[in-house]
């Protein structure tokens, strides 16, 4: 079985967090290290990537299930966007929590009824 072998930039890559992070990690958790040949300095290790690390690199990963495409600047939103949440954000507390009772009621199609909306 081969040994798989990372260097600190290579892991900050792949999981998205620096490479000051990824070395705060090494210090910390204690992972095995070696010096990469011909490489002098701070960047002149890398980490055996083994169970241990792969457990702890799997339960530290961020989040990034999400698909982000979706959500575009404030700039880029359409005028009805515009409009209903500068509306909303000019509505006191109690017409917000109103609002929202009712939304959470009715829903989006009862509201849109009682306006007359169909």
């Amino acid at each position: 079985m081969k040994k798989e072998w990372l260097t600190p930039q290579e892991i900050a890559q792949q999981t998205g967090y620096t490479r000051q992070t990824i070395n705060k990690w090494i210090n910390r958790e204690h992972w095995t290290t070696a010096p990469r040949k011909g490489i002098q300095g701070g960047r002149g290790r890398k980490v055996l990537i083994d169970e241990r690390v792969r457990q702890f690199l799997k339960t530290s990963a961020r989040q990034v299930a999400e698909d982000g495409s979706h959500y575009r600047p404030s700039g880029r939103k359409d005028p009805l966007t515009n409009l209903l949440v500068t509306s909303v954000q000019q509505m006191t507390n109690d017409e917000r929590e109103k609002l929202t009772a009712l939304l959470l009621r009715e829903g989006i199609l009862g509201m849109l009824n009682r306006l007359g909306i169909n």
